[in-house]
């Protein structure tokens, strides 16, 4: 059990190595060597932003180009925190996002909560607890009990039956009405703020599409002719296109392989173009080339790359040919919000298990390799996934108890006496309590999120943010359970496991007056955690020599650069129940040890200005939710509101008070009431979007732009990113950015959206101008077998138009694999200009119509 001696062994460690770790940041963010590790959102971005937010009017030359040599910039070198928080709310949404801004409100209302919680526990119940003897009584009565000074600032040092006991009731409800409330103001804030954000928001695919699934099969028409048909008929006044799910998970498998032994290209070329290497490298064909022939690595990787190439081309063309390849699940799109708001939000049929609608994720936001998995299996993969998370909870307390040895030596001395020698000098021992201890259960928890990660992509969910999302609740459970819970647990065990054996009726009491004496446990590990943590985050040291390794050997256009530059993410499936572990100590220990809060207020005031700096600098969202994670949150601080009184209502009870324990019954049921309260007048702000907001919405962009052609930016938003080189435009650049080995390198949205080449659907059938909403015709009548108001005969065009395809591809052939493979190009070199014959429009288009299924009749 840590003392006084082993936190002050753990402030001094780790506050020194958080000052050291924040001043090194601030030299090496005052490097232009740097700019693009610090400042690396500006500068994908194309922003001149760099040092003391600036970079100069002419270029720097000689070793100015890499380190600043102005004296007088380093006595300002601290400014950058006065800077990150000058940007007002309004801009940073604008910068970095809502779900940015929500998840600093977040980190905002942590400080609201403990900040008073702070003061209120130091000036009345510190001084409560410590002018009480109920340890001093304990330790004379009991055998082998033991306290450290610091845990006579707890509750355990009240006497059984005080009358001071009604000083931590009255303290329990005063924190759990200040709590409710901001909760309450702050969720009114947040709905009112999303409503604001997604009312100011532009023009975007989402709000105009819906994701339907179990699409029904039909023998007399193909699943994108009867998804067309369907919502044709039932939604008449609204549709524009459908746009069908592929299987194309083979697919993305190749082109990511592919970016791999390009990457790999690069580097090899890096080595010979820099003569580090003065000889041409060899590697063997085997496994890990570890054996088989050997040959020259380049030619190797461009023989593989070539070969590769043509096993993508044939790949995507059975993609778009066959039929096996088009999964029952389709994107819809609507030309008004409040169609689609309609249409994701009611009943498309009386059968409950077929055209299951849901809003769709925006693009960027959509996770492909999830879609084709068929509906019914979800149910299945998600409680295989939950019995697995339990079995690791369960398995995870190994670990727990690994570190509580080196959390309390005493015992661990008794039962290992030859540690006796090294863990009885006083530094040493200080340090194993005080600093180790939480270093161990911070490193062991490091590989765990992103286990759970991949156990939620199995799952089957659709977009990244659903994903990440049940990943935090698997997180914050484990958090809950392993690392509070685990900690109290297997520590009381250690320590009195003998008083356990002989009289087993001691374990309740035992227990009660355990728990706040770990308090000191908790307190080191927040420094560890929390102040350096932080520390080693706003540094980046891992993304700063990534950065410069791949300068150094990988880089040699300016695109080569980009793909270098290491852009950052809050990561919302580790950072949110990290912080909500942090809400759950404050609340649980605010009235049972007050002396761990201002540790929590230091972190949670460090980590909002370092989270604010990358918002700001360094971290680019991969996606929006327009704080859609806020009730996650709100339930995990729910949760540690209801361990807190349960922990409260056993001590008190444990400390014979039975004239107030009865008091505080009511707490946990007064917080489930509000928990629903909140719940059903807020939450469906989040799952669902008001028809009233919808066509308000409608409303105004059509008086401000008339022409808005919807289909122009919904129609190519929806296609999975390994086949949009086949919608990429009239003239494929072979450079462009918007292809697939870009994002599934990166990991990152296209920069741009795909140019729609020829528009399909509602009745347009002709090229359509961006600036021109399409004619609109009115709906005629369908019947069973029909495809999109079309005639029965006109359905064979289909399969016309996939065996033209095929003909042509080999010919197409050349000029798509100049848009895949060509990915190292001098920056200043410029697309030649393409030159496009009738017969190369007609194969663009006839692959084009393949990937939308679209009868050739219809252009």
């Amino acid at each position: 059990m840590a003392g006084s001696s082993d936190v002050l062994t753990s402030f001094a460690i780790n506050g020194i190595v958080s000052v050291v770790l924040i001043t090194l940041f601030s030299v090496f963010k005052n490097q232009p060597l740097n700019v693009r590790v610090y400042f690396s959102k500006w500068q994908l971005r194309g922003e001149k932003v760099g040092p003391m937010n600036k970079m100069p009017t002419v270029s720097p030359t000689g070793i100015r180009r890499y380190f600043n040599l102005d004296a007088k910039s380093y006595i300002h070198v601290m400014d950058w925190i006065k800077e990150c928080l000058k940007m007002p709310e309004a801009e940073l949404i604008d910068h970095g996002g809502l779900d940015s801004a929500v998840f600093l409100r977040l980190i905002n209302l942590g400080l609201k909560i403990f900040i008073p919680l702070t003061v209120f526990g130091f000036i009345v119940l510190v001084p409560l607890n410590v002018t009480d003897n109920q340890l001093s009584i304990d330790m004379a009565t009991k055998a082998n009990f033991t306290y450290d000074a610091l845990d006579t600032i707890t509750i355990a040092n009240i006497r059984l039956s005080s009358d001071r006991l009604w000083a931590h009731l009255v303290a329990a409800y005063l924190y759990t009405a200040w709590v409710g409330w901001l909760l309450f103001k702050e969720y009114s804030s947040i709905v009112a703020l999303r409503f604001s954000f997604l009312a100011s928001q532009i023009a975007r695919p989402d709000q105009f599409s819906i994701l339907c699934r179990c699409i029904p099969d039909d023998p007399d028409e193909s699943i994108a002719a009867h998804v067309d048909h369907f919502f044709r008929v039932n939604h008449p006044d609204h549709y524009l296109l459908s746009q069908v799910v592929y299987d194309a998970n083979d697919l993305a498998k190749k082109v990511k392989y592919r970016a791999k032994l390009q990457n790999k290209l690069t580097y090899t070329q890096g080595l010979i173009d820099k003569k580090i290497s003065k000889t041409r490298p060899m590697t063997k064909t085997g496994f890990w080339g570890l054996w088989g022939e050997k040959v020259d690595q380049l030619d190797y990787y461009n023989d593989e790359i070539a070969k590769l190439t043509d096993k993508i081309n044939a790949e995507r063309t059975r993609v778009l040919s066959e039929d096996s390849a088009v999964m029952p699940a389709a994107f819809i799109s609507f030309d008004t919000r409040w169609g689609a708001a309609v249409c994701s939000q009611t009943a498309q049929s009386k059968d409950s298990s077929v055209w299951l609608t849901e809003w769709a994720p925006e693009p960027r936001d959509v996770y492909w390799a999830n879609l084709p998995i068929p509906y019914h299996r979800l149910n299945s993969r998600k409680l295989a996934m939950r019995t697995l998370v339990v079995v690791l909870i369960v398995f995870f307390f190994f670990p727990i108890s690994f570190v509580q040895g080196f959390a309390n030596l005493a015992q661990l001395e008794r039962s290992l006496p030859f540690l006796t020698p090294i863990v009885e000098r006083g530094l040493l021992r200080s340090f194993i309590q005080g600093v180790l201890s939480g270093l161990i259960l911070k490193i062991s928890l490091m590989v765990l999120p992103y286990v759970l990660l991949i156990m939620t992509k199995f799952e089957g969910h659709v977009s990244y943010s659903r994903i990440e999302m049940s990943s935090a609740a698997k997180y914050f459970a484990f958090m809950v359970v392993n690392v509070f819970l685990g900690n109290v647990l297997v520590g009381t065990i250690f320590e009195q496991l003998k008083t356990f054996i002989e009289s087993p009726t001691t374990i309740p009491q035992t227990f009660g007056n355990t728990v706040p004496m770990k308090a000191t446990f908790f307190i080191t590990y927040t420094m560890v955690d929390g102040w350096t943590g932080c520390a080693v985050t706003l540094i980046r040291l891992i993304p700063l020599l990534l950065f410069h390794f791949r300068s150094t050997l990988m880089v040699r256009t300016t695109r080569d650069l980009d793909r270098a530059t290491p852009i950052g993410d809050l990561e919302l499936y580790i950072a949110l129940p990290h912080l909500g572990l942090y809400f759950l100590l404050g609340l649980v220990y605010a009235v049972i040890s007050p002396l761990i809060l201002p540790f929590i207020v230091v972190f949670l005031g460090a980590t909002y200005v370092v989270t604010r700096n990358q918002i700001i600098n360094c971290n680019e969202a991969k996606y929006e939710s327009g704080a859609a994670y806020w009730p996650y949150t709100f339930g995990y601080i729910i949760v540690a509101l209801l361990i807190k009184h349960v922990t409260l209502i056993g001590l008190m009870a444990l400390k014979e008070a039975k004239s107030s324990t009865p008091f505080l019954l009511p707490l946990p049921i007064c917080t489930i009431i509000f928990y629903f309260y909140c719940k059903n007048r807020f939450e469906h702000a989040f799952r669902c979007y008001a028809l009233e907001e919808a066509m308000a919405k409608d409303t105004i962009e059509r008086a401000r732009d008339p022409n808005l052609d919807v289909r122009s930016f919904v129609e190519n938003a929806y296609i999975h990113p390994s086949l949009r080189t086949v919608v990429a435009g009239n003239v494929v650049e072979s450079d462009s950015d918007d292809g697939a080995d870009e994002l599934l390198n990166r990991g990152l949205p296209p920069r741009n959206e795909p140019k729609p080449l020829v528009s399909a659907g509602s009745g347009a059938n002709q090229l359509e101008s961006p600036t021109k909403s399409p004619a609109k015709t009115p709906p005629k009548p369908l019947s069973r077998g029909s495809s999109g108001g079309m005639d029965v005969e006109n359905q064979s065009e289909n399969s016309v138009s996939r065996r033209r395809a095929l003909e042509v591809s080999e010919s197409r052939r050349k000029l798509l694999e100049g848009s895949e493979v060509n990915d190292i190009k001098p920056a200043n070199a410029k697309a030649p200009p393409h030159v496009q014959s009738s017969s190369e429009a007609e194969s663009l288009n006839s692959q084009r119509m393949l990937l939308h299924q679209i009868p050739k009749s219809t252009v």
